[in-house]
């Protein structure tokens, strides 16, 4: 019982906390980088209440991949933002980390105290590498589009230092590795369950959709062929795509990822 109000202080807490980063942020209030760091520590304390309470890491269900989706893409901002004094995208940021943490409140309130046995699919090892991949790789590309969305937003007035239009390309290169190590190690995994290394399950297809539109972007955007406009752009809408290839198809599309 402790363990689950451990769990519901914890993630509510960082919902709270996200929402007065985002607020803080878009209001350029100094306190803004210490509730983005509070939240944090709360997320990451949800994290570890649910793994007290099931026993293993949190990796099976939509609420437990967003509590890490949510993490790894936290850290990533902190990291990046915290490099340089400009931080004007933390209120876009924050106010998706937000949105996430909304929908599990809305729509699969249940998942968070209730801890149900994996699937037969779920009992590997290749679970964990799998989703800590993708874990890794959607929190770049909600990293890299909040950045993206900031110099767009500037771009009508002023061009975006080039630095900055170097950033968005490093996260999204760090995060389209990240992709494509989930979506190979996805496949072997498919090969050991199902007997196929790809068969174009629609969480599948949409994640190969995913991986060619960064992998289009980055090709373009080493190239300059395209302005950084466009390619800000780009990166915005693979992120559209990533939020449709987890949600989208999680909840929309039947298929062998569905339990998701």
């Amino acid at each position: 019982m402790l363990v689950v109000m451990a769990n519901l202080i914890a993630f509510y807490g960082a919902f709270v906390l996200y929402f007065g980063a985002a607020a803080a942020y878009r209001l350029r209030k100094t306190a803004a980088p210490a509730l983005a760091r509070a939240g944090f520590v709360l997320n990451l304390a949800a994290v570890g209440a649910r793994a007290a309470r099931s026993g293993r890491l949190p990796l099976s269900n939509s609420y437990e991949f967003i509590l890490l989706f949510a993490l790894a893409a936290v850290l990533l901002f902190l990291f990046f933002a915290g490099r340089d004094k400009n931080q004007a995208a933390g209120g876009i940021f924050f106010s998706l980390v937000t949105l996430l943490f909304l929908f599990v409140i809305l729509f699969t309130r249940g998942q968070i105290t209730a801890i149900q046995p994996l699937p037969p699919a779920l009992r590997s090892l290749w679970l964990v590498s799998h989703v800590l991949t993708a874990v890794i790789a959607y929190g770049c590309f909600l990293v890299a589009a909040a950045f993206a969305a900031i110099c767009l937003r500037g771009s009508g007035t002023e061009k975006p230092e080039e630095k900055q239009a170097r950033r968005v390309y490093r996260v999204v290169l760090f995060g389209f590795a990240a992709l494509s190590v989930s979506v190979a190690l996805g496949a072997v995994w498919a090969e050991q369950a199902w007997g196929s290394y790809w068969t174009w399950d629609p969480k599948e297809t949409w994640a190969l959709v995913t991986w060619i539109v960064y992998a289009i972007y980055l090709h373009i955007g080493r190239r300059r062929i395209l302005s950084d406009q466009a390619l800000y752009i780009m990166v915005c809408a693979g992120f559209i795509l990533v939020l449709f290839t987890f949600f989208g198809v999680n909840f929309l599309l039947p298929g062998l990822h569905s339990y998701a």
